[in-house]
C-alpha cells in the first residue's frame, strides 16, 4: 500500500494490522462532523465544530506559561485559538488577514470563546473550499501512526475492495443474516469507516447504529466461538481421575469444622466432584460473595485429590492472603495428618529448599503460595489440582506458567478458579464460555447484614468518637486509606499521618498500621497482633482488600470512598461482618461529590448483594475494571462492548450453535478475522 514502508509496517503491527483485511477491521471509536461550517456566532461551549474566520490579532501574552493566541472572526462572532506548544515556523506562518478553517472543542474563558490546539489549515476566503462529504472517523492509534495516516490507509483499503470487486468474505450463513441484520458485511464496513454526512451522529457515537451492531454481532460471535473451541480442545485432553469412595479423613474434617456447610457449598462441591471423576481436566470458576465460604470448598476439593494420591497447589495474589490460606488449611488438615506447606518470596533459602524437596518427591500434600509457585526451581512431583484465588489479579502468562509446572506428558491438572468479585451472568456467559461456572449464593447462617453509612469528611470527629465506643465494648475496627504518601492533588490522607493522628486522639486505644511497603515480617506481626485482639484499631491501605478474616472486627471506616470503584468498596467492606455481631461500614467522602461518585456511594448504602453491586459497577465503569482485563489476557475488542451489547448475547449463543452444527468450516475463519492477535490462553 502507498505510504507503508518497513517502519510504518512495524508500527501498524502494534495495532494488530498486518494485512489489508486487518485495516478494514480496525474500526473507528468515534466520529467528528466536518461536513458543515458552523458560524462562529453559533458556537457553544462544550461543542466540537468546524468554523472558518479571518485572523484579526496574533499575540504572545506575558505570563508564567508561554502561549500563542490567534483571534479569528467571520462577521458573526470571534474566537481565540490558543497554542501552548508551537514552533517558530508555526508562529511565522500565521499572519493577520489570513483565512483559517479550524476544528476543535470550544470552551468559554472569561466570557470569550476559545479552542485549545485546534486542527487548522489555511484556505482562500473567496473560494468555495471543498467540505468533507462523510463524517470523519477517529481511530485507535499507536505511537508514530497518525489519524491522517490511518484515514489514508483505510481509504485505500476501501478503494481496493471497490476496484477489485472482491469485498470481504461474508462468513455469516444466510439464516443468521436474515434473522439479525439489514446490512451485509461489505455495506457495514463501508458505512462504519465513512458514514454519509446525513448519518445519525448520536446513534454512531453511542454504538447503536445498525451498521455498527452488524459488526458487533460478528465480533461477539467470533469471541464466543473461540472460547467454545478452547473448551473442546481442553476436553480432549486427559487428566487425573479422582475417585469418590468414602474416606474417614473427609468425615473427620467435616466433623471438626465449627460450622455446617451451607446448601450452596454442598451443591458446588457436588459439581466439583462430578468434574474430577471424569478423565478430562476440570476447568471450573467458583464465584462467591465475600464471606460465602469458598476456601472451605477448595479445601475439601484438595482433600479429594490428596486422598487419590496427588498433590495440590493453591496460588494467592498477595503474601497476606497466602499466609491466611496456609494458616486456615493447616489448622483444618493437621488433625487428619495431611501436610501443608507455604512457599513465598519472603522465605529463607533453607525453608524454600525444604518445600521444594517435598514437592519433588511426589508426596501427596498441599502447597500454598504466591507467584513463587511458578519460579524456575519449582518442580512438582504429581500435581492433580491447581487452585487459583482471585484469578483476575494474575496475568495469563503467570497462570499458564503454574499450569505447565503441573503438566505431565499425557495429563493436565484439574483447575479450580475462585473469585469474590461477582461477575454478572451476561458477562460470564460471554467471557467464560470455556469454563463451567459455580456460584456460592448463600452466606453462612448467623451472619448479619453490614449496615453502610455515607458521611462527609466534615463529620470526621463524630466518626472517631464512634470508633472509641466500639473498641471500648471489646470489638475492633479498621480505618482504610488509599494512599501511603500525601497527595495535594487527590486530597487523599496518608496512612502514616492518620495513624499518628488517631493514636493521639484515641490515646487509651492501641492503633496499628499496615501497608504494602512494609517488610513482610512486619506485616505478619501487625496482623497477628490484630487477630489476637492486641490491637484495637488497624489503619490500613487497600492491602487488606482480600482475605483478611478477623471475626471480632465489626467497624470499618473507608477514607475517600468516592475514589474507589464499587467492587473494591464491597471487597473492603467484607472484612467486617464475619462474626455474629452487628457490623458497620462508614464511607467517608470529600466534598464536592461528582454525580457518578454519588450514585456509587448510594448503591453501597442500598445493598450488600455482591452481584447487584457488580452489575452496577459494570454499568458505571465497564468490564475492564471489575475483571482486571489487562491482567486476564482477554483480546481487545474492536467495536463490541460487553455492557452496551449484552442484549445480543442470547442471539450470539444461538448463532454459535447454528454455525458449529451447520457450517463448522467457517468457525476458524471467523475467529482469525476478529482475534488475529489474541493471546493463546487456551490452557488457562
Amino acid at each position: 500500500m502507498k505510504g507503508v514502508g518497513p517502519r510504518t509496517g512495524e508500527r501498524l503491527q502494534h495495532l494488530g494490522i498486518r494485512k489489508v483485511q486487518d485495516l478494514l477491521f480496525h474500526l473507528p471509536h468515534r466520529y467528528i462532523d466536518r461536513t458543515r461550517l458552523v458560524p462562529i456566532g453559533s458556537l457553544r461551549s462544550g461543542d466540537s465544530a468546524l468554523c472558518q474566520g479571518t485572523i484579526e490579532l496574533i499575540q504572545m501574552p506575558a505570563g508564567r506559561r508561554r502561549s500563542l493566541l490567534c483571534r479569528i472572526s467571520d462577521g458573526t462572532g470571534a474566537i481565540t485559538l490558543r497554542f501552548f506548544h508551537f514552533t517558530r515556523a508555526q508562529q511565522a506562518g500565521l499572519k493577520q488577514g489570513m483565512c483559517l478553517r479550524c476544528w476543535g472543542q470550544i470552551r468559554r474563558v472569561n466570557h470569550a470563546l476559545e479552542m485549545v490546539h485546534p486542527e487548522y489549515r489555511r484556505v482562500d476566503a473567496d473560494e468555495d473550499v471543498h467540505l468533507e462529504q462523510t463524517l470523519t472517523p477517529v481511530y485507535p492509534l499507536t505511537q508514530g501512526v497518525s489519524q491522517f495516516k490511518l484515514r489514508n490507509l483505510t481509504g485505500q483499503a476501501l478503494e481496493t475492495m471497490s476496484r477489485d470487486n472482491t469485498g470481504v468474505a461474508e462468513l455469516l450463513p444466510d439464516r443468521i443474516l436474515q434473522q439479525f441484520s439489514t446490512f451485509n458485511l461489505d455495506q457495514a464496513l463501508r458505512f462504519v469507516h465513512r458514514p454519509p454526512r446525513d448519518a445519525d451522529l448520536d446513534s454512531l457515537t453511542d454504538g447503536h447504529h445498525p451498521a455498527q451492531q452488524r459488526l458487533v454481532f460478528e465480533e461477539l460471535l467470533a469471541h464466543h466461538l473461540s472460547l467454545r473451541l478452547i473448551r473442546k480442545t481442553v476436553q480432549a485432553r486427559a487428566s487425573f481421575v479422582i475417585g469418590s469412595k468414602a474416606d474417614g479423613r473427609i468425615r473427620t474434617f467435616l466433623d471438626n469444622l465449627p460450622f455446617e456447610l451451607t446448601g450452596a457449598q454442598k451443591r458446588v462441591l457436588g459439581e466439583i466432584r462430578r468434574d474430577m471423576q471424569k478423565p478430562a481436566p476440570m476447568l471450573r470458576l467458583v464465584q462467591g460473595d465475600v464471606g460465602s465460604g469458598k476456601t472451605v470448598v477448595a479445601a475439601i476439593a484438595a482433600l479429594l485429590v490428596i486422598r487419590s494420591g496427588y498433590q495440590v497447589a493453591l496460588m494467592a495474589p498477595t503474601e497476606i492472603l497466602a499466609d491466611q490460606h496456609y494458616f486456615n488449611i493447616r489448622q483444618w488438615f493437621s488433625p487428619i495428618g495431611i501436610p501443608v506447606s507455604l512457599l513465598t518470596g519472603k522465605q529463607s533459602r533453607n525453608e524454600k529448599d525444604d518445600v521444594l524437596a517435598q514437592l519433588n518427591s511426589a508426596r501427596p500434600m498441599v502447597v500454598v503460595g504466591t507467584h513463587a509457585l511458578f519460579q524456575d526451581q519449582v518442580a512438582f512431583g504429581n500435581v492433580g489440582l491447581i487452585i487459583i484465588d482471585e484469578q483476575h489479579r494474575f496475568g495469563v502468562d503467570q497462570r499458564l506458567a503454574l499450569l505447565e509446572k503441573g503438566m505431565e506428558k499425557t495429563r493436565q491438572p484439574h483447575q479450580l478458579i475462585m473469585t469474590a468479585t461477582p461477575i454478572p451472568r451476561t458477562l460470564a456467559m460471554t467471557l467464560f464460555a470455556d469454563l463451567d461456572i459455580s456460584v456460592i449464593d448463600q452466606l453462612p447462617p448467623g451472619r448479619r447484614p453490614i449496615k453502610t453509612t455515607v458521611i462527609s469528611n466534615e463529620k470526621r470527629e463524630e466518626v472517631i468518637e464512634r470508633i472509641h465506643e466500639v473498641c471500648k465494648q471489646g470489638r475492633q475496627a479498621y480505618w482504610v486509606c488509599t494512599l501511603i504518601e500525601n497527595s495535594e492533588t487527590l486530597q487523599l490522607q496518608a496512612a502514616e499521618d492518620i495513624q499518628k493522628h488517631l493514636a493521639r486522639q484515641l490515646a487509651d486505644l492501641t492503633v496499628g498500621l499496615i501497608h504494602g511497603r512494609m517488610k513482610n515480617a512486619d506485616k505478619e506481626t501487625v496482623m497477628e497482633h490484630f487477630k489476637a485482639g492486641n490491637t484495637d484499631l488497624l489503619v490500613a491501605t487497600t492491602v487488606i482488600e482480600v482475605g483478611v478474616d478477623v471475626a471480632n472486627a465489626s467497624l470499618m471506616i473507608i477514607e475517600n470512598a468516592e475514589r474507589l470503584g464499587l467492587s473494591q468498596l464491597h471487597q473492603l467492606r467484607g472484612r467486617v461482618g464475619r462474626g455474629s455481631q452487628a457490623s458497620d461500614c462508614v464511607l467517608l467522602y470529600q466534598t464536592p461529590l461528582s454525580d457518578n461518585a454519588r450514585v456509587r456511594l448510594n448503591r453501597m448504602r442500598e445493598t450488600n448483594d455482591g452481584f447487584a453491586i457488580a452489575q452496577s459497577d459494570l454499568e458505571l465503569r465497564g468490564p475492564g475494571e471489575i475483571l482486571g482485563t489487562r491482567q486476564t489476557g482477554l483480546p481487545e475488542l474492536h467495536i463490541a462492548d460487553f455492557v452496551r451489547d449484552a442484549h445480543l448475547i442470547p442471539k450470539v449463543r444461538q448463532a454459535a450453535d447454528i454455525i458449529l452444527s451447520q457450517s463448522p468450516e467457517r468457525v476458524n475463519k471467523l475467529v482469525s478475522r476478529w482475534l488475529s492477535t489474541k493471546i493463546d490462553f487456551g490452557k488457562v
